[in-house]
């Protein structure tokens, strides 16, 4: 069934507004530590907009040279947040744009050959990281159910109230409509606990009335960029962490739309995500990486179209160039946004369980893959000061627990399975053209 315009357009809001939390806060954490000023800031969370739908559209569109074609959203990596403060501390903000530029042009470089590593992620690895992605996610959609992590009315009875209130409306919606009406339960869901939030006296339209109305990026608007040995290699790490994380919502996604993944389809993955530092580095915004909590969104909307996604990037970039608009999205209460991505986050969990009931559970090394990394994930998601005294280097592969997870599972299952001939645990997917 085709979809009209205003459906695909709804849809796409539903995906920005998904992300659109983790793509502030990246900007509007290192803007803060690095002391940028308020007219620098507001060009931060701008242009990372802009970029952020720059990428996704980068992504979507397959073609032979770059986009792996699948209904993914992008956005500024979590795990270069702590690089960049640290970078642009010691060396000053040109430095950290010059690291993203190399990080940028390795990854383009190794990407035909980072997509022949394949068989690191038979089903037992990949779902063992979806599982981990969704696991470490909850805790952030939990802080925002609460009020958000640091506020001072935390867990407010009416902040509860609230985020379990829009929970509940996206539960009930989903249960008794069908079609469109149930693809956009959370978008539903988080317009009617803003509209309750707002007569509760929990908006705050103080950001909508300070932004600017249109606005223009600026190569190299914190300088030229400059290059030192360190901050390019710490970032390059950081760029293929990255590319480990995204490998695993590549596989979420391809089970999802029922289409088996091929190297070429990987290596313009990669190349893609590469091609998006690059413009990241350019315009002064971010690495860029897949969002997994936009994976859940399409498990739970059931619309698999690429179309959904063209509009998403639409929006991001509309919301880069006119901040009056984007500061809209903003005024959405924390608790609102938590209720909405514990049921999001929930499905990424659900997925990655999905994902390893296609793995031989009676192999006890495959138990033990799933159990040491999912463990591992989960632990340094509940304890971010495990390894806070190893090197800043290290730190990069240890500080998320997706990650760490991630990595985890890799190594183990190339520890147990190396050089062994062993059958695919995998169901057989019937191919199916994304449009």
């Amino acid at each position: 069934m085709k979809m009209k315009w205003w459906q695909v357009g709804s849809l796409g809001i539903q995906h920005v507004l998904a992300m659109y939390a983790g793509a502030i806060v990246v900007p509007l954490i290192v803007g803060g530590a690095l002391h940028l000023t308020s007219e620098q800031l507001t060009y931060l969370v701008a242009i990372d907009l802009l970029t952020c739908g720059i990428a996704t559209f980068l992504q979507a569109w397959k073609n032979k040279w770059f986009g792996i074609g699948l209904p993914v959203m992008l956005g500024c990596t979590f795990t270069a947040v702590g690089p960049m403060i640290a970078i642009g501390g010691q060396y000053g903000m040109p430095a950290v744009y010059g690291a993203i530029l190399c990080a940028g042009a390795v990854v383009v470089l190794i990407s035909p050959y980072f997509g022949k590593l394949r068989t690191l992620f038979p089903p037992v690895v990949t779902g063992s990281v979806v599982t981990v992605i969704g696991l470490t996610l909850i805790p952030a959609a939990v802080n925002n159910m609460a009020g958000g992590q640091g506020a001072k009315d935390f867990g407010d009875p009416a902040n509860l109230a609230l985020s379990f209130g829009v929970l509940a409306l996206i539960i009930v919606l989903y249960r008794c409509f069908k079609g469109f009406i149930r693809s956009i339960a959370i978008l539903l869901g988080m317009a009617a606990g803003t509209a309750t939030a707002a007569m509760m006296g929990k908006v705050n339209w103080t950001a909508v009335a300070e932004a600017s109305w249109v606005h223009w990026p600026q190569p190299f608007y914190f300088g030229v960029p400059s290059f030192h040995g360190p901050a390019v290699f710490t970032m390059v790490l950081v760029a293929i962490v990255s590319l480990v994380e995204s490998t695993g919502v590549y596989f979420a996604l391809s089970d999802i739309c029922r289409r088996r993944l091929t190297d070429d389809d990987l290596a313009g993955g990669y190349r893609a995500e590469g091609l998006a530092i690059i413009i990241g580095g350019l315009l002064n915004a971010f690495p860029y990486t897949t969002y997994s909590q936009n994976v859940g969104l399409v498990q739970l909307s059931g619309v698999k179209t690429r179309s959904v996604i063209y509009a998403a990037a639409a929006f991001l970039v509309l919301l880069g160039f006119v901040p009056k608009i984007a500061a809209v999205a903003t005024i959405i209460p924390a608790p609102v946004l938590g209720g909405a991505m514990l049921a999001m986050f929930g499905m990424v969990i659900a997925y990655g369980v999905k994902m390893l009931s296609q793995v031989d559970l009676t192999s006890q090394e495959n138990l033990l893959v799933i159990a040491c990394s999912v463990g591992v994930g989960l632990g340094v998601t509940a304890v971010p000061n495990l390894f806070a005294e190893l090197p800043t280097g290290l730190r990069i592969l240890t500080d998320s627990g997706i990650v760490a997870g991630s990595m985890t599972a890799i190594i183990l299952n190339a520890v147990f399975h190396f050089g062994k001939a062993r059958k695919s645990a995998a169901l057989p997917l019937k191919e199916q053209k994304i449009s």
